[in-house]
């Protein structure tokens, strides 16, 4: 499972010119799920990444979780995150979660954000999306089970 973490001043999702998703201060998340990811997984790193302290104290340190800045949360779901590149130029899927199974761990880790998060915005699993930001920072972190587990 790949978060990839975006410290945002506002963030919004797009589909078919309707928004689905727009936040203010906090993470826009692409989320990406590999075929053996499962809840555990999850469990761990949504506890990583809302107890990440990316945000500026009084001090200028980052020291503040998005908790701490009542910041927002925007959830984008992006299976490309697990694309092979070695061979060739056409990137290879293969490493990234079966629809089903990805979408299935989409809706889990929404719900998982919702039950510590007051305002979580997501985008639509599989939906041609346009995102727009703008970076905080920038700040951009990379979490990856394989490194936290």
């Amino acid at each position: 499972m790949r978060f990839v973490i975006q410290r945002v001043k506002h963030a919004s999702v797009t589909i078919d010119g309707a928004t689905s998703g727009k936040i203010n201060k906090g993470f826009l998340v692409l989320i990406g799920v590999a075929e053996n990811d499962t809840r555990e997984m999850a469990d761990k790193m949504v506890k990583k990444m809302l107890g990440l302290r990316i945000f500026e104290d009084e001090q200028g340190k980052t020291n503040l979780s998005l908790s701490d800045v009542n910041g927002e949360l925007l959830l984008v779901s992006q299976f490309t995150l697990y694309a092979d590149c070695k061979k060739g130029n056409r990137p290879s899927f293969i490493k990234a979660g079966k629809p089903d199974m990805a979408n299935e761990m989409y809706e889990y880790i929404i719900a998982k954000c919702k039950e510590t998060m007051d305002d979580v915005q997501t985008g639509a699993f599989g939906a041609d999306m346009k995102v727009e930001l703008l970076n905080d920072g920038p700040f951009t972190i990379l979490l990856d089970s394989d490194e936290i587990m």
